[in-house]
């Protein structure tokens, strides 16, 4: 049997993370949480790295949230609150990762797997995918204000509500047209698509994308605004220093 989440480094600096688990619609179980987050951590390491891929295997599901069978065993609401901060775990890992991230949705990106498209910085999908989470008419669970305030962030409150409260699913379109998608593709483009928008990213600077990131996330999910830190850091970097006297040269000459 084939491992249920792999890694595939590319030459040209995208790396692709794969959930493999097409029979359950891929949803996780906690040994998969904890690869996805080792496998993050090591493409970290990687300076060779320069975008990471997320993507779910099989054509039916990008990722549907964590496996029910693991629901089984909670005796009380305190298995709940352990259970939210396991996810909190691996979406804030995704969200905090330097490098720029992209969802490849091919299906259903649902509950916990909407979260985690979510954190991707960009999201592609096919015409045929769907989003939500539509707990209030399956497990009767909740999601995290964590979680809540990231889908928020993307979808609007109004739109966040109908899809938790009343259990609507947003079709490819609702997602491309209220910003929530990049792009929308046929199934047999989906692959090209996502390594040509990896391209796009890795060719510009990975000081900005690291700066604008880390800054939107503490705005969105902590309400923080302080960025002195990351002004600094960008500021003072070989890369701004080069980039001006690039500019300045090139200028110079015309």
């Amino acid at each position: 049997m084939s491992e249920p989440v792999t890694l595939t480094l590319n030459a040209s600096g995208a790396a692709q993370i794969v959930i493999d688990r097409p029979e359950r619609r891929n949803a996780m179980t906690i040994p998969m949480y904890e690869t996805l987050l080792a496998l993050i951590a090591q493409c970290e390491r990687d300076a060779a790295v320069r975008c990471i891929v997320l993507r779910g295997a099989g054509g039916k599901s990008f990722v549907a949230g964590t496996d029910i069978s693991y629901f089984t065993g909670f005796r009380d609401g305190r298995d709940g609150v352990a259970y939210e901060a396991l996810v909190e775990r691996v979406i804030d890992a995704v969200e905090r990762i330097a490098l720029p991230t992209i969802a490849v949705i091919d299906g259903w990106a649902v509950g916990g797997g909407l979260a985690l498209a979510t954190a991707c910085d960009f999201r592609i999908c096919t015409d045929t995918s769907s989003f939500g989470a539509p707990i209030a008419k399956t497990l009767s669970n909740t999601l995290s204000s964590r979680n809540l305030a990231r889908l928020a962030a993307a979808f609007g409150v109004p739109r966040v509500k109908k899809m938790l409260m009343l259990a609507d699913m947003l079709t490819a379109q609702n997602a491309l047209d209220c910003g929530y998608v990049y792009e929308v593709c046929s199934g047999n483009v989906l692959e090209e698509t996502a390594a040509k928008l990896a391209q796009r990213l890795i060719a510009l600077s990975p000081v900005t994308q690291r700066a604008v990131k880390e800054s939107l996330r503490r705005i969105v999910v902590e309400q923080r605004l302080d960025d002195e830190d990351l002004i600094e850091q960008v500021y003072g970097s070989a890369a701004f220093r080069d980039a001006v006297a690039a500019f300045t040269s090139g200028s110079s000459k015309q």
